[in-house]
């Protein structure tokens, strides 16, 4: 087989891969997706205690239903400016795979939209930007009708070192 027909079969398998269905929400007037299974529920904004010397994105911890998990701010992770929450803000609660198990966190976003089931033939790779930058957190992008949805690698969002210190909370 060529390296042009292999380079076609990977693609083509890591597409098969990355199929299927995905929570889409808004960020910052982008549309992102999270792997449906890997969401555990969607709640709303609800008192955070902040924890002393995190990072600026770790808004804090929550108690939901007797468990302490902590949260996210995805815009500030993600370098885009604060948005102050409003009425459609929620904090999605996720299972991150850590090195010692799997953690649940919540990440908050400014708008949960709907689930959508993508297929192979509409993913993408996460194309070279022409400069170093880190995308191993971004699954793909889907074309979903008209719109491109950057589908996230929930696992990848956070390092290891970040989703240690969370798994201590």
């Amino acid at each position: 087989m060529s390296n042009a027909g292999q380079a076609a079969e990977v693609q083509v398998s890591l597409a098969d891969r990355i199929a299927g269905k995905y929570l889409t929400f808004d960020l910052a007037e982008e549309e992102y997706g999270l792997e449906i299974l890997r969401v555990r529920e969607i709640i709303g904004l609800m008192d955070i205690t902040p924890v002393p010397k995190t990072p600026d994105f770790v808004l804090g911890v929550i108690n939901l239903r007797g468990k302490v998990i902590p949260v996210v701010d995805l815009r500030l992770k993600f370098g885009l400016p604060y948005k102050e929450p409003d009425d459609r803000t929620c904090v999605i609660v996720v299972e991150v795979t850590a090195e010692n198990g799997t953690v649940q966190m919540g990440i908050v976003v400014d708008r949960v939209n709907e689930v959508v089931d993508v297929k192979g033939s509409e993913v993408e790779p996460t194309p070279s930007f022409g400069v170093n930058l880190d995308t191993a957190f971004i699954l793909g992008m889907a074309k979903v009708g008209d719109k491109v949805k950057i589908l996230l690698d929930i696992d990848k969002v956070l390092t290891a070192a970040e989703v240690a210190a969370m798994a201590s909370f």
